[in-house]
């Protein structure tokens, strides 16, 4: 194999790691939330390294569940959750 050929492969192969690595990181902060919108109810967990990003993250999955189209998806998002627990891990 040429020099290029190799070099190619171990710079495939770091891209690979990196990519498995960050994958597998965990947040530093889990929320559990669960929303009520229009009758419909749905609770989701998220895990991330900044509470309040980590909190809408959640409202924003949980939504996607009972609400239809962008103007409920936001109408849903401004709700209060009916749970909203986050904790450091």
């Amino acid at each position: 194999m040429k020099a290029t050929s190799w070099l190619t492969l171990i710079g495939l192969v770091a891209v690979i790691g990196f990519v498995l690595y960050t994958s597998f990181e965990v947040g530093r902060f889990h929320c559990d939330v669960c929303v009520q919108f229009n009758g419909g109810r749905a609770c989701r967990g998220v895990d991330g390294d900044d509470e309040n990003d980590t909190r809408q993250s959640a409202i924003i999955n949980a939504c996607a569940l009972v609400a239809s189209g962008v103007t409920d998806s936001m109408a849903c998002q401004r709700t209060t959750p009916t749970k909203s627990d986050c904790s450091p891990r």
